[in-house]
This record gives C-alpha cells, structure tokens and sequence, in this order.
C-alpha cells in the first residue's frame, strides 16, 4: 500500500486521466478472499496496468464505516462505534497492505471531509426540489428511547413454514426472505429485549422517479461507450424494469452524517446514500484540487470496481445523487463487477466466519504472490467460481513453479553459470552475422509475443483481467517451447553465436513477462528484476509514445548485452500434499468451530497433564505445552 508522500496527481491535458475507485469495504468485520477479488485486487491490478500504459491515475479507496451493522457491532464489543471502527479500519489496512493493494489514498467514511461533502451534495439536492418528505412506520423502543434500526430488532420470521424465532428486523438468516422490521411476529429490541411499539416518523426521500430521465440517458449512453460488463447492465435494466421508487435517505440513528435540515437534526443520512460519496470525500483528503478529478467529465475517465450486490447503488442511487446536484460531476464510465467466490463446498461468510480471510491468508506461509495470482485466475467475471485448496495447489505448482518458474529459472541459472559452461552472469552479445529476424524459431517466438502483447493490451483495456493474465502467462510457455526447439545447452557447444542470441532473446522474455505480470504479482516482479540486476523504476510502460511496445517485439534488443544479471534462485516453492491436508482442516467450518476444536485441544492436553506421572529427576523429558501456548497456537489460525 502506497503513502501519500509525494506531491499528489492532478488530471493532466492532453494525457489519458483515469480515476479508479472499488467498492468501499464494511469496516465491522475482516474481509475474506471473497471480498479482496472483488474490490481492492481487481481494481490494483487495473491501476497497476494503468501506471505500466503511462496512464495518469489514481487509486481511490478507504472504510464504510457508517451505519446500522457498525453501531451493532459496537454493541456485541461493548465499544463504541468509533472504536469498532478505529479497530477495523486498521485490520483492513494491513491486510491490503500485506496483499500489496496500491492506494493512492486509502481513507474512511467517518472523517469531517466525509460530513462535509455529504452535507453540500444533500443541500443542492435540496435547493434542487429532488426531495421528498413522508411519514413511515418504525418500530420504537421505550426503555432504550430510540428508534430502532433494522437489524436492532429480533423476532419470529413471518413467512409460512419457516417461523424461525431469530429472524433480524431485514431478513431472516433461515429461510432468506427479504423482511421488514414491522412483519415480525413478537418483535424485541435486541438491546434490551423488551417489545417496541410502532410510531410514525418522518423521513426525507431522494425522488428518483423524477431523475428517470435524466439517469436513462445517462445509463444507455455510458454502458456502451465504457464496455459496461454483462452482470451489471443485466441488474440495471432489472431495477429500471420493476420502475423506479422514491428512496429514503436518512435514518434514525446516532452514527452517521448529520442531516443539515432543522426538522431532520436528530437523524443522519442512510448509508447506501452517504457511502458511494465516500469516493469524494477520500479523493478531497488525498488533495484540495479534488474537483479536477470529480468535477471534469471532459477529461476524467472514472472506473469502478464492485461484486454484483453493490450494482444498483452505483449504476443508479449515486449517479441520480449526482445528477440531482444539477453541477458537472464526472460520472462512472465503466464498471467492473464480479460474481461471488464461493469456498470449498459453500459459501464465504462474513457474518458466520467461514471461508480464508484477509489475515488467514497472511498468516500462512504460502506467499503474497501466490494468493494474487490464484484469485485473479479465478477471478469470479461471468460466473461464480470456487476456491478449493487443491486448485490451488494445482495452479501453483503447474502454472507458477513448473512453468513461469522454471523458464526464468533455467535462463538466468544458464546465464549465471562460470565461461566455459555459461556466460558468467554477463548477458552475451550477439555477433552481426546472426539476427533475430533470420533465424527460424527465434523469428517465430518474435512474432508470437507480439501478438501476444496486442492481445494483453487488449484484454486489459476492457478490463477482461483474467485474459490479460492468461495472456501473459502464455509467453511463459511459448519461453519455454522455445528454450526446448533451440535446445541451447547443445548450440552452446556446437555454434556459440547462435545460442548467444537465443540466451539474450530469452533473457528479454524473462523482462517482458516481469513487466507484464507486474499489475497481478507485483511482489514476483520485483524478484525478478533483483535478479535481472535492473532498477524496478526504469522497467518498460508500455506507453504508446515511448516506442516500448515496438521494442519488446523485438526481445533480443530488450537487455543490452554486457549487462550483469544478479544471483538467480527459485522463485516458487511446491505446495505438498500433506500441507494442502492442513490448511483444509484448519480453514474447514466457521471460525467459531475453529475455536471449540482449539479449546477441546487446549482441554485435552490439560487432562494429559493432570494424568502425566512426576518424573524421578534421572530421566529428561521434554517440556509438555501448557495450556495458554495451545490456546495461543489456536487463536493464530
């Protein structure tokens, strides 16, 4: 994750300016593998691309850290919701630090820039006659003398045959309906536990039926033009199909932005209005000049990146926001959204802790760059997809290490070895009498990664991301397809220039596939260029105006020769049978299931303690484990 150190980025006239946001991450519990693939990684791996193009762009991201889920949290913690958030807001941010997620700036909804941006939107708005006010039924608790939220209600589920007697005020967890609190039968406030009564109060509602207008024209337009992916254009003309309602926008709650009305003082704005503008707001703590970025549709390209569930809230609810403000906002042009990763035989959960979670991952000793690049081969794009243990130790030991890892193994080892069986770690120079462009299989590869690298440009541009890796990946097998056709360690022997030409134009695969790979595993790329002996900084951008694109065609030319390479070693390691068996096991149930078979542990060595007869001091025996190291061991799965 990037700090904010250098002088922040501003548009740029006359250059390609691209505004990246994802979906803003909950802030009440730690993100699993689910949650990264579908914000934060694919939209870094994007960025990244962008930067390798020679883009101007920017990373936008931070905590949704209001509403109703936070102030409940706080209460199962006997905290307050700052401090649910404090805490939180620092769990996420070392996970994507740790996944190597690289923000420009990664911020929090709960900030003063938050309430202020929020409160200008709502009062143009306001000025605008876009709002409405109405009266609603809402259940009220007399002992806690508040409102209650949604999920501050408890009750039995009213739908015929399923009767389940926890069902939450927005749905029940049982059967899945979709309820309201009102519905519940013998409705308690789970606070307290005593029966509410239903009252009347008022709330302000964002009239989107007027806005129908304006927000079509906007969505036919923009959806063809920024290449909207298929899922959120078919949940789009969905809600635009049923017909637009009014929606609330504010809430009777404690923990949110104030609503800046006189009669609406004692409630905030409800969160799936406040936190799309949370983009705004962090981009504002990333720079003064926000409004460059926000406010300048003619050269700001704006980029989103969300799983499916968050469609609606930025292909309708924020764009009408905007648009109801009448100023000229730069409005998403594409949208990138996943299905969801389901894990082993079911489901990620947050709620119920079950799945591999951001800070699972970082304590297994299976590398940064592996969990990357599994999640983006799997990237969840048309169709939901699996994470399965065994996957991925097939696509590590297939893909990464007996593939990519052994083509830039066996190049830069051959190189390194001492004159005589090698070139001493000095990149060969390759005689005039031999060329690229003559010899048959060199030629070949030539063309091959051409167009390979159209195809990855291509791919990328349209944000098809687990293409581009794809196709990166396949100039790894055609580098080692070729090593095989050459069959260097014999030319080294029997026509030294020609295999002089094939090691350089090896060696130039080996910094092309760095380079290409470096949007999805940025950790492997520095490894490479380490061992390359190049300066990360200096690596090629692909930048249409640089003549990069025209040279890595020509890979013999991409490393000069008498260039140094460092110390080649491994760069992936197999993943074992007996190790994908204990993550399984480990990872298996929920994370409360984890804890009982720790504790169970924990209880069970205590009893072989108790039964373990005192040694007569002639024999040495090691150490048994005491009872808080076992407990300890199984808090850090």
């Amino acid at each position: 994750m990037t700090e904010n150190l250098k002088a922040p980025k501003l548009p740029v006239e006359g250059k390609r300016n691209i505004l990246i946001t994802s979906a803003l991450p909950y802030v009440n519990n730690v993100p699993h593998l689910g949650n990264i693939i579908g914000c934060v990684l694919s939209a870094d791996v994007f960025a990244r691309y962008c930067r390798l193009r020679g883009y101007n762009a920017i990373y936008i991201c931070g905590t949704d850290e209001y509403g109703t889920a936070t102030e409940t949290k706080a209460m199962e913690e006997n905290c307050s919701p700052k401090e649910i958030c404090d805490k939180y807001h620092a769990i996420h941010k070392e996970v994507y630090n740790w996944f190597n997620i690289s923000f420009d700036e990664f911020g929090r909804t709960s900030s003063p820039e938050q309430t202020e941006v929020c409160q200008a939107i709502f009062r143009k708005i306001f000025e605008n006659k876009w709002l409405s006010e109405n009266t609603m039924q809402q259940l009220y608790c007399n002992t806690c003398e508040r409102f209650l939220a949604d999920r501050l209600v408890e009750g039995t589920c009213p739908t015929p045959g399923c009767e389940y007697d926890s069902a939450r005020g927005d749905q029940c967890e049982k059967c899945g309906k979709l309820l309201n609190p009102t519905e519940l039968k013998n409705p308690g406030c789970k606070v307290c536990q005593k029966t509410p009564r239903i009252r009347d109060t008022d709330h302000l509602f964002l009239e989107l039926p007027l806005l129908k207008d304006r927000l079509e024209k906007y969505i036919s337009e923009m959806s063809v033009v920024g290449g909207w992916s298929q899922n959120a254009i078919q949940t789009t003309n969905s809600w635009l199909r049923e017909g637009l309602k009014p929606r609330c926008i504010t809430r009777d709650l404690k923990w949110g932005v104030p609503v800046p009305h006189e009669k609406y003082s004692d409630k905030v704005f409800y969160v799936w209005f406040d936190a799309p503008i949370g983009y705004v707001s962090i981009t504002s703590c990333y720079t003064r000049d926000w409004e460059k970025w926000w406010k300048n549709p003619e050269n700001v390209e704006l980029y989103q990146f969300m799983g499916k569930d968050n469609v609606p809230f930025h292909t309708v609810m924020f764009p009408s926001t905007l648009l109801g403000t009448s100023e000229n906002w730069t409005l998403m042009k594409t949208i990138s959204v996943t299905e969801y990763l389901n894990y082993e035989a079911g489901k990620f959960s947050k709620s119920k802790g079950i799945g591999v979670f951001g800070n699972d991952a970082k304590d297994t000793n299976i590398p940064v760059e592996v969990w990357r690049y599994y999640l983006l081969t799997n990237r969840p794009e048309v169709s939901d997809t699996l994470f399965t243990w065994s996957d991925l130790q097939a696509k590590l030991n297939s893909e990464l290490l007996n593939n990519l890892g052994n083509f830039i193994n066996r190049v830069l080892s051959f190189i390194a070895k001492p004159a005589g069986q090698g070139y001493d770690s000095i990149i060969p120079s390759v005689p005039d009498d031999v060329s690229g462009d003559s010899h048959g299989p060199t030629k070949k590869l030539a063309d091959k990664v051409a167009a390979y690298i159209d195809q990855y440009i291509e791919a990328m541009e349209k944000v098809k991301l687990k293409q581009g890796l794809k196709v990166a990946m396949s100039i790894s097998s055609e580098g080692n397809a070729y090593l095989q056709e050459a069959e260097f360690w014999r030319l080294y022997k029997e026509n030294k220039s020609l295999c002089s030409l094939v090691m350089k134009t090896a060696a130039g695969i080996v910094y092309l596939l760095a380079c290409l790979l470096e949007p999805f595993i940025p950790s492997f790329t520095l490894e490479v260029f380490k061992q390359l002996n190049l300066p990360v900084d200096t690596h090629v951008s692909l930048c249409d105006d640089k003549g990069d694109i025209d040279r890595v065609k020509r890979p013999w030319d991409i490393i000069s020769a008498s260039h140094k390479i460092g110390t080649p070693k491994p760069l992936f390691r197999e993943l074992k049978d007996e190790e994908v068996k204990f993550y399984r096991k480990k990872f298996a149930g929920s994370q409360a299931d984890r804890i009982v078979r720790a504790e169970a542990e924990a209880q069970n060595v205590a009893e072989q303690l108790k039964k373990t007869k005192v040694s007569d001091g002639n024999v040495k025996k090691k150490p048994a484990k005491s009872l808080n190291e076992v407990k300890n061991k199984a808090e850090s799965f």
